[in-house]
């Protein structure tokens, strides 16, 4: 059994390793479709279907399963919480399963909602604009893609029934088989394109057909570790199932709280899609590096704090205090140093990692420059994501949701205008057209809803706990031992010979900037440090 004191450090293994596969996967990608109209479709096929993932998946199970399903555990009620777990199945499957029918069959007026602007690239297709009309690849690749979220979402149930007993790694390394069957479907589809026997929009398809069938095997290497721990498990759709009923009323709060993020990300693509083509997948490449940190230091923290925290409860205040000052140290002390990381290397980062094939300079400047605009806000996206677990691990599922339509007008404030503004920088000729800025307008616009939103879950949380305080006194000492750390890897990058491999180079330079913060916070006996070494202890 994994302990309290290593949950963390284990979570954050299991998505280290996903987020590995993950590079290998989006480097794949960006070799084949690059930053153009093939990459923007595959895209918005995701974001339609991730809604359903998003709204019934971990982070709602998160506000109301996970507390109510810790909470018969911690009591021994056993079987119970498995009476619980069967209930809980059985609606994700009839919901899930439901909406992911209603995906398939109306793929096409749900493009249509989703990414507007394809609709207009048939006349720009038919007066030599474009070479590309995507609506049409985008709906056949919708219909493939809407059955994988609904068998997504039931992995999620398991993941949360493996967190509340503490059993954390096989959860997270479980969308590892996600990742390895769209890289098989790419290169299947790779196989036939050269050999002439389909055209190149068959790659996309391809990589759909591919995250289907991950879907399917990232549910089933779950599933048996799952029945090993449930007791009293039966398909239920009984309302008088114990818990199911507080369940049920903080599930309604947590999906709204998560449609709101939801239709903040929707109105992202809407708006990205009337841009030219690329600026979606560019959008793409920059959130997932901006994600990484969040879900390595963010979601490991606080996906490990969920259940010690909902078993403490408010009976447990001072020491529910003393668990969340401790938990957003040790996330400070590892996001601070990628925010820097990111400003000064990320050009060669996203150079190392996506340079290949149909990604090129004018693409790797694109996804950089987005990419610094996502991690302005990059400390208060990671340090809400455990304001929002504390609040669930005290039942109220409300506040969150509230404040987060908070951030997405704000975010709206800012981003159309800056997107506007922006979109009349042309970055120069890509390999497939022209790329503008205007989508690192959008990335600003969520740095700042970002901030807006800790802010008031700040002053939310400090109302309900007023012992608690942000710990900012540390924060100070982390960016400086970033800024001593980024001296070496910047002169080493200085003086590397231009014939050098970008993927040798940014491992060198990433690598000794990594290496010289640990070593200066070993030197300096952070008790962050000490922290994180101690999660990774078995």
């Amino acid at each position: 059994m994994v302990t309290r004191k290593s949950a963390a450090g284990t979570v954050a293994l299991g998505i280290f390793a996903s987020r590995m596969a993950g590079f290998v996967r989006e480097r794949i990608i960006a070799h084949y479709l690059g930053v153009g109209a093939l990459s923007d479709v595959l895209q918005a096929a995701l974001r339609g279907p991730n809604l359903l993932q998003n709204l019934l998946g971990e982070g709602t199970l998160s506000a109301s399963f996970i507390p109510v399903y810790s909470r018969l555990l911690e009591a021994g009620r056993r079987d119970e919480a498995g009476r619980l777990a069967g209930a809980v199945f059985s609606l994700l499957v009839c919901v899930a399963g439901g909406i992911a029918l209603l995906g398939f069959l109306f793929a096409e007026p749900l493009v249509a909602l989703l990414t507007p602007g394809f609709s207009g690239d048939a006349a720009r297709v038919a007066a030599g604009e474009m070479s590309v009309d995507r609506f049409p690849l985008a709906v056949a690749a919708v219909r493939w893609i809407f059955p994988m979220a609904g068998l997504l979402v039931l992995a999620a149930w398991c993941l949360g029934v493996l967190n509340s007993h503490r059993r954390f790694l096989v959860p997270y390394l479980a969308p590892v088989a996600w990742s390895a069957a769209i890289i098989a479907g790419l290169v299947y589809g790779a196989r036939q394109v050269a050999g002439g026997e389909a055209p190149s929009d068959r790659l996309l398809l391809a990589a759909c057909a591919g995250a289907l069938v991950g879907g399917a095997l990232q549910l089933a290497v779950q599933l048996p570790f799952v029945v090993g721990l449930l007791r009293g498990f039966r398909l239920s759709l009984s309302p008088g199932v114990p818990g199911l009923p507080a369940v049920l009323r903080a599930f309604g709060p947590a999906v709204a709280g998560r449609g709101v993020y939801q239709l903040s990300s929707y109105l992202d693509n809407f708006l990205a899609s009337f841009l030219v083509a690329g600026a979606l997948s560019g959008q793409r490449y920059a959130q997932f590096l901006y994600l990484l940190p969040i879900s390595l230091f963010g979601m490991a923290v606080a996906a490990s704090e969920l259940p010690e925290l909902a078993r403490l409860g408010e009976a447990g205040r001072k020491r529910f205090v003393e668990r969340l000052d401790g938990s957003l140290r040790q996330m400070l002390f590892l996001v601070l140093p990628t925010v820097l990381g990111y400003w000064c290397f990320g050009l060669l980062l996203v150079g190392g990692l996506f340079r290949t094939g149909e990604f090129d300079a004018v693409s790797q400047q694109q996804v950089y420059l987005v990419l610094c605009a996502y991690t302005l806000g990059l400390p208060a996206t990671a340090t809400s994501r455990l304001f929002q677990n504390s609040f669930f691990a005290l039942g109220d599922t409300k506040t969150p949701a509230r404040i987060a339509g908070a951030r997405l007008l704000i975010s709206l404030a800012v981003g159309i205008p800056a997107m506007l503004l922006l979109d009349r920088i042309a970055l120069g000729e890509g390999s497939q057209g022209p790329l503008f800025l205007g989508v690192a307008g959008l990335a600003l616009g969520s740095a700042a809803g970002a901030w807006g939103e800790l802010g008031l879950l700040r002053r939310r949380l400090q109302a309900t706990m007023p012992d608690f305080r942000l710990p900012w006194s540390g924060a100070g000492g982390m960016v400086l031992a970033a800024l001593l750390a980024a001296v070496l890897p910047a002169l080493l990058w200085y003086f590397l010979p231009p014939s050098w491999p970008l993927a040798l180079a940014a491992a060198l330079v990433v690598g000794l900037y990594g290496g010289s913060y640990l070593g200066i916070a070993w030197r300096q006996r952070r008790p962050e440090l000490r922290a994180w070494l101690g999660r990774f202890a078995p």
